[in-house]
């Protein structure tokens, strides 16, 4: 299953512009920019995404990068299981 990794139009000024665009460039993600996904509380105190539906933050964008790329390959390593079946 393709990774689906969400981010919020109005997060971007914390830095996850940059991200979003660096995961864009890879052609086994999902990204996909929404004007608002519902966390507003969050969304203007700390860079954060949504990793197959699952919040994701981080103190900077470079750290939610890293985390990001950890709840990728944790679900993959999940789900990896299943492709022996």
């Amino acid at each position: 299953m393709r990774p689906i990794i969400e981010f919020c139009n109005s997060n971007m000024s914390l830095g996850t512009d940059n991200i979003m665009k660096k995961l864009e460039e890879n052609p086994d993600y999902d990204v996909i920019e929404y004007g608002c996904l519902g966390n507003c509380g969050q969304c203007y105190t700390s860079p954060y995404a949504m990793v197959n539906g699952e919040i994701i933050t981080a103190d900077t964008p470079d750290e939610l990068y890293d985390r990001i790329l950890i709840a990728i390959h944790s679900n993959e390593d999940e789900n990896a299981w299943m492709d022996d079946i």
